[in-house]
């Protein structure tokens, strides 16, 4: 072969492989990215300020985003090759334990879930008997089975209704159920329809037996890509650090992304503590992370999401996330 025909071959090559690699660009070789998330403060706001601050471009990324209702769904089409990354709520994280993703970053522990139930009910204990609305592997499911287990019943002490969360706010508004499993901003349409609703009970009231953290999850074939991931969690985390330090110009951005009122996610904003890069390598380092994690697993095995309790290295990339600080 001459040195023409060799160099022929070796361009011809090369443009084959680039046409067939659907992760590249035709520009540059930007890395494509499809992310799913939620629309609301935890789980828009750092996608929200990627956006602005144009950070996908600046660690070479495109992406491409979509609003789910709950993690459970993100999972499925994470594993149906839909999604290379997503957001998932407390309520979720048995699904990487049980090895269906891989948790690339921590994000907030939360507090916005509630049980939530007509005028009338006053107590736990009055559930019994009663149609209870629940996003199935939510943290609405989550909070309801611990609210079921503080006042002594189970799940065959109510009428359970599994339904979507958005469908939960249509239902409970018509009184087609007497309680449900539900978060924050979705019960302020609620109560914009009943008023008189009940709290009976919310994610501090079981702080000293388990944390309620959010995160962001790959699926098991984009968290083996490492360079991916890493410029996944090297926007994460320059996200995470504006958010901490520009708490207001964040909500201006999720309220434009999520075209709501400020005021609401503001609101919304509030029942979550937001976690910083620094925090969370702190936590990866003393166990912190772990434990809650730990925790939640020995939860999810009660209630019968996971036969036994993983070790949360297996599913939980905290090192990754640590080595991938700039």
């Amino acid at each position: 072969m001459n040195r023409r025909s060799f160099v022929a071959l070796i361009a011809s090559t090369t443009l084959l492989a680039a046409c067939g690699d659907d992760d590249e660009s035709s520009s540059g070789g930007t890395t494509k990215v499809n992310f799913g998330y939620i629309g609301d403060y935890n789980g828009t706001s750092l996608l929200a300020v990627a956006n602005d601050q144009k950070l996908w471009a600046k660690h070479g990324l495109e992406a491409s985003t979509k609003v789910f209702t709950n993690g459970p769904l993100q999972v499925t089409a994470l594993n149906a090759g839909d999604l290379d990354f997503g957001y998932i709520g407390p309520g979720a994280v048995w699904l990487p334990a049980s090895g269906k993703a891989k948790i690339v970053a921590l994000n907030s522990l939360g507090n916005a879930d509630r049980v939530i139930a007509k005028a009338g009910i006053t107590d736990l204990s009055q559930l019994k008997g009663k149609k209870v609305g629940v996003p199935e592997g939510t943290s609405g499911d989550m909070i309801l089975t611990l609210a079921l287990q503080k006042a002594g019943l189970t799940n065959d002490d109510i009428q359970r209704v599994p339904m979507d969360a958005a469908t939960i706010v249509s239902a409970f508004g018509s009184g087609a159920i007497d309680a449900a499993g539900i978060w924050y901003p979705l019960l302020n349409n609620i109560k914009a329809k009943k008023p008189d609703l009940v709290e009976l009970a919310k994610d501090a009231d079981f702080a000293d037996k388990v944390s309620f953290p959010t995160a962001f999850v790959a699926s098991n074939d984009a968290a083996k890509d490492t360079a991916k991931a890493t410029k996944v969690v090297q926007v994460l985390r320059e996200a995470m650090d504006y958010r901490k330090a520009n708490p207001d110009q964040t909500v201006k951005l999720v309220a434009a992304m999520l075209k709501q009122d400020e005021a609401a996610v503001k609101a919304d904003a509030a029942n979550s503590e937001m976690l910083d890069s620094k925090t969370i390598d702190g936590y990866n380092a003393d166990g912190t992370a772990a434990k809650w994690l730990t925790g939640m697993g020995d939860y999810f095995v009660g209630a019968g999401k996971l036969k036994e309790n993983p070790d949360p290295a297996t599913y939980y990339l905290g090192d990754a996330f640590t080595k991938a600080a700039a």
